[in-house]
């Protein structure tokens, strides 16, 4: 992956976007469709994993199979909302490492403040994909990905479900070297940093705190 920005076109993506955009869609609903949604993302920001081969016996013969090289990848999870797309991508990749990372926003300085930061050992040899639906301002991603780079991560992916244009263009000032792997690029933000058109807060859509 060297595009910075990968939008993920796919109609399945795009179908369930929409149905998550509903106001209409029901908390059960829309986090069986952010499940399902994250495992498409997965399928796109996995491409171009390191791939060795090992020998297996077939029901036919013995053969040199292809297998992922290298050691686990990692998924980080920005808290809370990133928990939606971890699970599905967990899923898909059940022996991936977990990490979490816990900010929230000073409503003063409007800052990311960080709470909880947990993440695997070795980062620095492993893929890390870091999980948040909403790239708004791209202040909690930035921070984020700095405490991963301070952790040691080398090669970091992010994947998001809506972006706004002023978080993709603050990621790619911060950390140019991370692809953004996205289903929608949205119009703008609104006054209060909400994406628009959005899908509202993905936090109190999946977990029902409205």
């Amino acid at each position: 992956m060297t595009d910075h920005l990968t939008h993920v076109t796919h109609p399945l993506v795009q179908h369930k976007l929409t149905l998550m955009r509903d106001k209409n869609t029901s908390t059960g609903q829309f986090r069986q469709l952010l499940r399902e949604i994250s495992q498409l993302l997965a399928y796109e920001v996995t491409r171009g994993l390191p791939m060795t081969t090992r020998s297996i016996e077939t029901p036919m013969q013995q053969m040199d199979a292809p297998v992922i090289d290298g050691k686990k990848l990692a998924l980080v999870s920005i808290l809370r909302a990133g928990n939606g797309l971890l699970d599905g991508i967990l899923e898909l990749i059940p022996s991936a490492r977990v990490g979490f990372v816990g900010l929230y926003r000073d409503e003063e300085t409007l800052q990311p403040v960080q709470y909880y930061f947990k993440v695997p050992t070795e980062l620095e040899d492993r893929l890390v994909i870091a999980v948040d639906p909403m790239l708004a301002t791209g202040n909690s991603s930035v921070a984020a990905i700095n405490l991963l780079k301070k952790a040691g991560a080398k090669n970091i992916r992010f994947v998001c479900l809506l972006a706004a244009p002023e978080g993709i263009a603050r990621m790619k000032e911060a950390h140019p070297d991370v692809p953004i792997v996205t289903a929608a690029v949205d119009s703008h933000l609104n006054d209060h940093g909400y994406i628009v058109p959005g899908l509202g807060d993905a936090g109190d859509r999946m977990f029902g705190t409205k």
